[in-house]
């Protein structure tokens, strides 16, 4: 018997409450609450449901030392900034969330690797929710996609999607988008929490069960967050972010979660005409347009998941026309401004309560790391002072509530890439000097304390 109950969810935590709210007492967000018609009794298959029989197969536990593993495949692509985010390549079987805001190039690049992986013998199934079948050719035709095992189909309807997987046997299907996709027994709309998490579940299930890597491509909020359950992340293998500004050229892959490879890893690509190329030395890419001698700016190594790379930090320090100074940031954590301005003026004696400041990461990386402290706060005293860096110095290190400087993880991968660059000198953390060799040709200085750090940049 089939009964139906309705009740009220909240998209953005998943919360759940028999009456609407209008604020959601799980995450504080207002008008969240959606309503849910739940559909019990019926004969449902569940996430982890029997292709066949519709029941769950039955399994035993087992001793982990009678477990066998077996080292996962992996399919490589033309593009190997996105093999290295994805750890060595796409695993079969797996499922791979991207997100991004819209306009950002998602579907370019899923039909990038749609092209690649069907070039390559590999049977591709791209499934648009969003673009009809003309639509999805003439961007193809306006990349230079053409591949007979490339296959497009049009479709919402998940039972239908699930029929032309059985028919034509992908090795890879492309999602576009899981916010478009319906199942048929969930009485909620498209794009609802019911809708995206059953959908979600039986991708899944298809995936694992038949060894077919899944892409999806999934919509984001306002505030960045892929649109949807919180659950979605947590049940899918990675979760990809696509990020970059519409005004410029360059586009971050950056992954956030990843099953089958290292977390925090960055891909960079740029949009061009005829579609996305990677950028091999981003490094290069973020310094190319420095200006040299300039007051407020410094060069920070930074890791990126396994990858150094080197990025400018700006700032800007002026005097304040209003009562109370104004700390903005962008590409860093805003709250790291204020405490580094406090520590500069505890510690050094740099009267800054009534100075506003700007900082930017320049080339619209975000960082979020510890290492970049002690270059945000030597760009912070630069400005201040309007007396330049040398050109050719690089810092490293975390700055402590008490002014000393910390020791950082990976110094010699940073100082390699700083090495590479042409930089001759680094200052870094005292207690990061012992246990390894330097590269030829830069200088390394050691630093204990802020204070420190600003005479050896500055040469007091």
């Amino acid at each position: 018997m089939v009964k139906r109950k309705t009740k009220f969810m909240c998209q953005a935590c998943g919360y759940e409450s028999p009456k609407w709210m209008g604020k959601c007492p799980g995450c504080g967000e207002w008008n969240k609450m959606v309503e849910e018609v739940e559909v019990t009794g019926s004969n449902r298959r569940g996430a982890f449901a029997h292709s066949q029989g519709g029941t769950a197969a039955l399994s035993k536990p087992a001793p982990i030392t009678s477990i066998e593993t077996v080292s996962e495949p992996r399919v490589l692509t033309d593009l190997k900034e996105l093999n290295r985010v994805l750890g060595g390549g796409v695993v079969k079987g797996s499922l791979v969330l991207i997100g991004g805001d819209p306009g950002i190039g998602k579907s370019t690049l899923l039909l990038q690797v749609s092209s690649q992986l069907a070039r390559k013998g590999n049977k591709v199934l791209y499934i648009s929710g969003e673009e009809s079948l003309r639509q999805t050719k003439l961007r193809a035709d306006r990349l230079a996609i053409s591949a007979d095992t490339l296959f497009v189909y049009a479709e919402t309807n998940l039972e239908q999607i699930n029929r032309t997987i059985e028919n034509e046997s992908p090795g890879f299907v492309i999602i576009d988008s899981i916010q478009t996709i319906y199942h048929p027994e969930v009485t909620s709309a498209p794009g609802s929490v019911s809708q995206v998490r059953e959908c979600t579940a039986e991708l899944m299930r298809i995936g694992k069960t038949k060894g077919i890597a899944i892409f999806i491509v999934g919509h984001v909020t306002k505030e960045g967050s892929i649109a949807g359950p919180r659950l979605l992340e947590h049940m899918v293998d990675t979760v990809l972010y696509f990020e970059g500004e519409r005004h410029h050229t360059y586009r971050i892959l950056r992954a956030v979660k990843n099953r089958f490879g290292s977390t925090n890893e960055m891909g960079i690509f740029e949009m061009k005409e005829f579609g996305l190329e990677e950028v091999e030395n981003p490094s290069e890419i973020f310094l190319e347009e420095r200006s040299r001698g300039a007051a407020g700016s410094t060069v920070v190594a930074s890791m990126e998941g396994t990858r150094p790379v080197l990025v400018e930090i700006q700032a800007l320090i002026s005097p304040t026309s209003f009562g109370n100074p104004r700390r903005m940031a962008t590409g860093i954590d805003h709250n790291r401004v204020p405490l580094l301005m406090a520590v500069l003026e505890k510690r050094v004696g740099m009267l800054l309560q009534n100075q506003d400041a700007y900082l930017k990461v320049a080339g619209g990386v975000k960082l979020d790391e510890p290492a970049i402290d002690l270059a945000i706060a030597v760009s912070i005293a630069s400005s201040f002072r309007d007396k330049p860096t040398k050109p050719t110095d690089c810092f490293i290190g975390e700055v402590g509530l008490t002014g000393e400087i910390r020791r950082v993880s990976r110094v010699e991968q940073r100082v390699q890439e700083a090495a590479k660059l042409g930089f001759e000198r680094v200052i870094l953390p005292r207690n990061n000097l012992s246990g390894w060799q330097a590269p030829a040709g830069i200088e390394l200085i050691g630093v204990s304390s802020v204070r420190e750090a600003l005479r050896a940049a500055f040469g007091e």
